[in-house]
């Protein structure tokens, strides 16, 4: 049984920051790709950030120098730094974990809710 739970979500004003988490269990964290998606009423789910096992990370080109994503394979969990935020990263944000062999693994969290507004 695969859980992912997301926290750190809420209301900031536009240039504030967030920090989200994602714990992990019931997989082997280390070797899973980790990734951030987020999605808004009318739009498709969009990837926002990845990080490999081997700690290679990708940001779609709208976050790309304000978040960051990281993560803690002791403590099964990764996380998004977001600083500079606009009211344009409002949106839902899910945890993904996808294994490299696909077909193998993947798993996604609950979701939660991240507002940028004055």
């Amino acid at each position: 049984q695969v859980q992912l739970v997301e926290s750190g979500g809420g209301l900031v004003q536009p240039g504030g920051s967030l920090r989200l988490s994602c714990a992990a269990s019931g997989i082997i964290f280390s070797i899973y790709t980790m990734g951030w998606y987020r999605q808004v009423p009318g739009k498709q789910r969009e990837l926002v950030a990845a990080i490999s096992s081997h700690d290679t990370t990708h940001y779609t080109d709208s976050v790309k120098g304000r978040f960051t994503i990281s993560r803690d394979n002791a403590k099964n969990t990764v996380y998004l730094q977001m600083n500079n935020l606009k009211p344009e990263d409002t949106a839902v944000y899910y945890c993904n974990a996808k294994a490299v062999v696909i077909g193998t693994g993947d798993y996604w969290g609950q979701g939660t809710q991240v507002s940028v507004s004055s």
